[in-house]
């Protein structure tokens, strides 16, 4: 099983992961998750924490030589702008956090809870999903997210381009609708206001068979969601049509399933094609071999630098919510964060289907049951005419 936990607070000493059942035999490549780190920290509308923090990875266990060595992996961040212990308690729980109902729920401060509450927290998450596509990248997978829609403001892609994403202050696809975009996030700035938006992840080169349709809680599906829909803000997750599927008829909705007679040997979906990928690379919990698509949609974030209405804790008279430093829009942020915690998901299922504790061990079996999957094609109905 290839699981991770977090621990820290948002100005606590740091953040730490820990990475258990990862492979051995891969080269931890930690520029590649300072990359993604660096990425999570970007995009227009991000507030002032991201010019104090650097973040930049430790790794503590789990390699020898630079090697990954099947051992628990630990990767540390540290906070610059650590001060938690000098931070007051606030006085009034903001509407949309955790402040009023952790505090009651842990019978603590509100400190306490909305320090671990944090999108800070996600620092770390990206840093466990950035280490998983080191084993995507070995195996042929990659997964690539970017921004859909802010503000009500939709960006349509042309095409899956990384140069163009990256060329973008908010990490869209369509250059055309990138200055709308900035002019409603400069707008709720000046409003005291923030900005949600929607962020949309596509995995390709996936094998067919990830996940099974025989029990619940092993649905690809179900656990894609999960894993997003538990991202600090996120308030839906759609997988291919997603809603609008519910909106078609089925004949605008199934999609159909053809043949191609000359594929390559090492094709993934062994010869099968469709000419419409509507379910987003899942059917029945298991991935089909089409591109995986998984959509969120970020909520604004609740802290306003306009503060909303409140009570405060101690008279139980009404005040305005206190103001805890924030962004006016994350929501590029949060697309690298879905695109690193749908990489840990999909390692997790390659891991949990080709059982193995070394890079060498999953490869052969990947290969092995490419090759078994293929024979059995090859001869598809001849044992029951026999």
């Amino acid at each position: 099983m290839l699981r991770y936990l977090t621990a820290g607070e948002s100005h606590g000493p740091a953040l730490t992961t820990i990475v258990e059942g990862f492979p051995s035999g891969i080269t931890l490549d930690t520029s590649l998750i300072d990359h993604e780190l660096l990425r999570r920290q970007g995009g227009y509308g991000r507030g002032k924490r991201q010019q104090i923090e650097t973040d930049r990875v430790i790794v503590e266990s789990g390699t020898f030589h630079g090697v990954t060595t099947g051992g628990p992996i630990s990767l540390r961040l540290i906070n610059k702008d650590a001060k938690l212990e000098r931070l007051t308690e606030p006085s009034a729980p903001r509407g949309g956090h955790i402040d009023l109902a952790g505090a009651i729920n842990y019978q603590t401060g509100i400190r306490q809870v909305l320090e671990r509450a944090s999108a800070r927290e996600t620092a770390a998450r990206v840093a466990a999903g950035a280490l998983a596509k080191l084993l995507l990248h070995e195996l042929g997978i990659t997964i690539f997210g970017y921004v859909r829609e802010i503000g009500g403001i939709v960006a349509r892609p042309a095409a899956l381009d990384e140069g163009v994403r990256d060329l973008s202050p908010v990490y869209s696809l369509d250059p055309a609708a990138d200055a709308a975009i900035i002019a409603a996030i400069d707008q709720a700035r000046k409003d005291g206001d923030t900005l949600g938006g929607v962020v949309e992840t596509v995995v390709t080169g996936c094998p067919i068979g990830l996940g099974s349709h025989a029990q619940w809680d092993r649905k690809l599906d179900a656990r894609l969601a999960s894993a997003v829909m538990s991202i600090q803000a996120i308030k839906a997750v759609e997988i291919g049509l997603g809603v609008e599927a519910a909106r078609r008829p089925g004949s605008r909705v199934m999609d159909p399933v053809a043949y191609e007679p000359d594929h390559p040997p090492d094709d993934r979906r062994l010869g099968f094609r469709r000419p419409t990928n509507n379910a987003g690379g899942i059917e029945g919990g298991t991935s089909n071999g089409e591109p995986i698509v998984v959509r969120a949609a970020k909520k604004p974030i609740s802290t306003l630098a306009a503060r909303g209405p409140s009570v405060n804790m101690a008279t139980k008279t009404p005040q305005p919510a206190v103001y805890e430093r924030s962004d006016v829009c994350a929501v590029p942020a949060a697309s690298v964060i879905v695109e690193n915690v749908v990489a840990f998901e999909i390692a997790a299922a390659i891991v949990e289907k080709y059982v193995g504790t070394s890079l060498d061990a999953i490869k052969t079996a990947l290969e092995a049951l490419h090759a078994l999957n293929r024979e059995r094609l090859a001869h598809w109905g001849e044992e029951k005419s026999q």
